[in-house]
């Protein structure tokens, strides 16, 4: 069935059924449980969607605006609405230290990059104080969005002393594959976990709504000598990852 045929109002659309933009939310929602509108997939413009069941520009508006105000359609500045891609959520244990290109081929996934930042750059505040960095020192940066299976899943920002990654370019997909080769593979992390709202900026990276639920990590990372290798900040999208620790009751 195409989505035309899906909305038009005579399969749907009651007089004694409430507002109209309400029954229209619930039979786009009904489109999305159904695959006709499927993850990913662009919504008809405002204008197709009025001519289709016949209601007022201002009607579509308030459906769609309502949808996306639960997630169920991300809307895109000069790109139009989108329905939103729900990734199978994945699991981490919190007691391996891994990369994410390990964890995502340990479950069978291909994990891929976006570059949107990498090189050589003057510390941050943050960067002096983990790395310990002095002011007039360099920092590696480099900062992805990372996916899985082409969907996005975290946005994340390493940063490294120079000398254990002198040059950023050389990491091409997993960064801890170029610290192993280099003798600076981090054996151990301290990680910090907390919910956060996600940003526009950051929503439209990892393709939800802005304000929709995130998490954000602050890891730092040492080499056996104790000196610290790597301070990552990353955002998660909330719907795709789980975090797991286990518990063990000890005996006093």
């Amino acid at each position: 069935m195409s989505v035309a045929e899906f909305l038009a109002p005579k399969k749907w659309f009651r007089t004694d059924a409430g507002p109209r933009y309400v029954q229209l939310r619930q039979r786009l929602s009904d489109g999305v449980s159904k695959g006709i509108l499927p993850p990913g997939s662009p919504l008809p413009p405002e204008r197709e969607i009025a001519s289709i069941t016949d209601f007022s520009r201002v009607t579509v508006r308030k459906a769609i605006q309502s949808l996306a105000e639960d997630g169920t359609i991300v809307q895109r500045q000069g790109s139009g609405s989108f329905i939103s891609s729900k990734p199978e959520q994945i699991e981490q244990k919190l007691s391996r230290l891994t990369s994410f290109s390990e964890d995502m081929a340990r479950r069978g996934k291909t994990s891929t990059s976006r570059w949107l930042e990498r090189g050589l750059f003057m510390p941050s505040p943050d960067e002096m104080t983990s790395l310990g960095l002095a002011a007039e020192d360099s920092v590696a940066r480099i900062v992805r969005l990372r996916l899985a299976d082409g969907e996005p899943i975290a946005i994340e920002r390493a940063s490294l002393p120079t000398d254990i990654l002198p040059n950023p370019l050389a990491v091409e997909t997993s960064l801890y594959e170029v610290l192993q080769r280099d003798g600076f593979r981090p054996v151990r992390a301290l990680q910090k976990i907390s919910a956060v709202n996600l940003s526009e900026s950051d929503a439209t990276l990892l393709a939800v709504a802005p304000g929709d639920a995130g998490l954000r990590i602050e890891r730092t990372s040492y080499l056996e000598s104790g000196r610290v290798a790597e301070f990552t900040q990353s955002i998660y999208r909330g719907d795709a990852y789980n975090f797991v620790a286990e518990l063990r009751l000890t005996k006093e």
